[in-house]
């Protein structure tokens, strides 16, 4: 089925719900697309003894739910949203394909520990109660603790999904929802946001904003930045090609297309004035052109750099892409 009929998704979630009826989260094993099965027609959930129908010391109850949503229309609810965000992380869909307006309206803000989510309100003394229960337990000469790993709209990429073929080096800076093909490696400082990733072989560190896709052979170096659509891009999408590298502390809000590098430490935004070398112009002793960057957009085969002479950002041309270290990108 082509990618862009994929219009339908479906599966079986288990919820996490609080005391008021919030929906923390939505765990889906075993998503699918295209179009739901009947009623009589749908397999079991399979959840099991993990289906908690009254509330626990956290103050959370767990449910199974058959969510089926219509991946070009709004977000209706957290399990809708919870989804989308499952089908990006298992490589079903690519980023920007489907429809996440209302996402941050159907998320709720969640204590993220090591025994689950946690609503906020009251969360000292659900903590307390997890740690009494623990206490009760029969190794009461090691006290159980509640380690929080953040307080977020979004949880951790591996708590739900963890994709073939990837290494991530800190597992509390790939969001779910993120996009990582095999072949990719997130190391300890990259950031990766949801509907945002790799598209192949890629070593990212530094931080892929949301909507920002890299292209198969591309590095994105440490410290480095792509603007996204939640960072000041406003609509725009910015993305890299192929085999192009964004220098460490880089970073572009424009596009960058195939076989190109932005050279460390420069930042390269949409207004930014670029001179475009010409050898021929520069052997002749005429002037050299100056555009904005967001002309260069997309574009192929540029290196971008400083003059360390002048100060002026260049353009250059660059024939052939970086090559990328073949074991150290084997996963």
């Amino acid at each position: 089925m082509a990618e862009d009929t994929l219009t339908h998704a479906w599966g079986w979630g288990l919820a996490s719900i609080d005391d008021q009826g919030t929906t923390l989260d939505t765990w889906y094993p075993d998503p699918h697309l295209g179009a739901a099965p009947t009623a009589a027609d749908r397999p079991d959930h399979g959840f099991g003894a993990l289906v908690l129908p009254n509330l626990d010391n956290r103050g959370v109850r767990r449910v199974p739910v058959f969510t089926d949503v219509d991946l070009q229309s709004p977000i209706t609810n957290a399990a809708d949203a919870y989804l989308r965000l499952h089908l990006l992380s298992t490589r079903l869909v690519k980023p920007n394909t489907i429809n996440l307006e209302g996402i941050f309206s159907a998320l709720t803000t969640v204590v993220w520990t090591d025994h689950g989510p946690f609503p906020v309100e009251g969360f000292a003394l659900r903590r307390l109660a997890v740690m009494e229960a623990a206490s009760r337990g029969e190794n009461r000469s090691t006290p159980e603790t509640v380690c929080v790993l953040g307080v977020d709209k979004f949880p951790r990429m591996v708590d739900y999904v963890v994709p073939t073929g990837v290494r991530i080096g800190d597992a509390d800076r790939v969001r779910l929802g993120a996009y990582l093909s095999s072949g990719t490696t997130v190391m300890h400082a990259g950031f990766v946001n949801f509907n945002a990733g790799t598209l192949g072989v890629s070593m990212v560190e530094g931080r892929v904003s949301q909507g920002v896709v890299v292209g198969d052979g591309s590095d994105i170096g440490g410290g480095s930045s792509i603007m996204g659509t939640l960072s000041g891009g406003g609509r725009l999408r910015n993305s890299i090609g192929e085999h192009s590298l964004l220098g460490a502390n880089a970073g572009i809000g424009i596009s960058l297309g195939d076989n190109c590098v932005v050279e460390a430490g420069l930042y390269i935004t949409a207004g930014t004035k670029v001179t475009i070398h010409d050898k021929s112009k520069v052997a002749a002793g005429e002037p050299l052109d100056v555009v904005k960057a967001a002309e260069l957009s997309g574009k192929n085969n540029i290196l971008f750099i400083r003059n360390s002479v002048t100060g002026a950002i260049e353009a250059r041309y660059r024939k052939v892409g970086i090559a990328l270290n073949e074991k150290l990108h084997r996963n």
